[in-house]
């Protein structure tokens, strides 16, 4: 018999003990698994890009900055691809129900970041047919219900038309899926020349520019060049990399990062202190049997690998069960929550198992090291 079917063994001789700790374990996983998932897709911060650059008012996203801009960022020797965007936040039916459309010239975009959009050519010349055609991401489209060719109406919180209306209607010329799962996709992408030419006020101005830096070019000394250009300005700018930008903003409201971290420790703390208590009173149950293995001729080092591997097997069953279940979550819930399962998730989780299975099984495994064999033999 090996070591590992030793250990199953052990582990499965009371059934139901078993099952409830491979429970506990697995529901402390799934917590983990859809906290995790959550900030790695709602939050946007895990697949966000450190080298795109984003550059907006010193002052606030609020405030515009003008077209005027462009040239003297675009002259930077560092700067391989600029774009500007506005972006017009409205809702389509009830309050409620908010929708962001961010108005762009659609070739510069592409150039910026159309890869990690997914805007192919098909898609660009979609959006060329008429000034009011949209580009609608797929989880914006999926929870509206949206298809390509039908016409919306979106009635903006702010930005107003010159006739005095906040309605605006678009006409859906395409899909874009973004390069993968953990792309936002939960907006909608206008023409800039539409919205400019219609909106009744801070015509030609921008909310931000969109900088793609050159290769081997630093990301940090390129934004603080471009910052220095504006600081005397009437609108100094403050330029962020996008991930810098989604960490900060979501920091406006509350620092999730802290909530997800204080909520799994709690979670994994509980888990950690009853499998621990389970495990010492298990191994006492057992004390007459480590005797006899020592008798056999069992050393310390194999009793200790005995338990460890018990209570791994324990958390890698109940890990590998939550993080199944919060996979499943993720793909029949994942595009209406914002929850997206990534590889990094994926491998903290794994560490995070392979951490606790060992802290757990120590202390058991050190209590049954250093018995002595008479000791284990006056226990029966």
């Amino acid at each position: 018999m090996t070591f590992f079917q030793l250990a199953r063994r052990n582990a499965w001789r009371k059934p139901l003990r078993t099952m409830l700790l491979v429970f506990c374990v697995g529901v402390a996983f799934l917590i983990y698994g859809l906290t995790a998932s959550f900030l790695s897709g709602s939050q946007g911060s895990e697949g966000a890009s450190e080298n795109l650059l984003g550059v907006v008012n010193k002052a606030g996203r609020a405030q515009p900055l003008p077209l005027a801009y462009m040239n003297k960022i675009a002259a930077d020797k560092d700067v391989a691809a600029l774009a500007y965007m506005t972006r017009m936040r409205g809702f389509v039916g009830a309050e409620k129900n908010v929708v962001v459309t961010s108005a762009v010239d659609p070739r510069l975009i592409a150039g910026v970041n159309g890869k990690e959009l997914g805007l192919t050519p098909e898609l660009l010349a979609g959006l060329d047919q008429a000034r009011d055609s949209v580009l609608v991401g797929k989880a914006l489209a999926e929870a509206q219900g949206w298809s390509v060719g039908q016409r919306i109406g979106v009635t903006a919180f702010q930005m107003t038309k010159a006739n005095g209306g906040r309605d605006w209607s678009f006409e859906i010329s395409g899909i874009f899926n973004g390069a993968d799962a953990s792309t936002d996709t939960y907006f909608m992408i206008a023409r800039y020349d539409y919205v400019n030419a219609v909106r009744a006020r801070d015509r030609d101005t921008a909310d931000a520019f969109i900088v793609l830096p050159r290769e081997m070019a630093s990301p940090g000394l390129l934004a603080s060049r471009i910052d220095s250009l504006f600081a005397n300005s009437a609108a100094p700018t403050k330029t962020q990399s996008e991930k810098q930008f989604l960490e900060a903003f979501i920091r406006q409201f509350a620092d999730i990062g802290l909530i997800v971290n204080l909520v799994v420790g709690a979670a994994f703390a509980t888990i950690l202190m009853i499998v621990i208590n389970t495990m010492v009173f298990a191994i006492r149950e057992r004390t007459f049997e480590i005797g006899v293995l020592k008798t056999l001729g069992f050393s310390r080092s194999h009793i200790m690998v005995l338990i460890v591997g018990e209570t791994m097997l324990i958390f890698v069953t109940g890990g590998m069960i939550g993080l199944a279940l919060t996979k499943l979550a993720t793909v029949f819930a994942g595009p209406t929550f914002g929850l997206v399962f990534t590889p990094v998730v994926l491998v903290k989780a794994i560490l995070i198992i392979v951490v606790l299975g060992l802290v757990t099984g120590i202390l058991p495994a050190f209590n049954a090291m250093r018995m002595p064999i008479i000791n284990a033999f006056r226990s029966r």
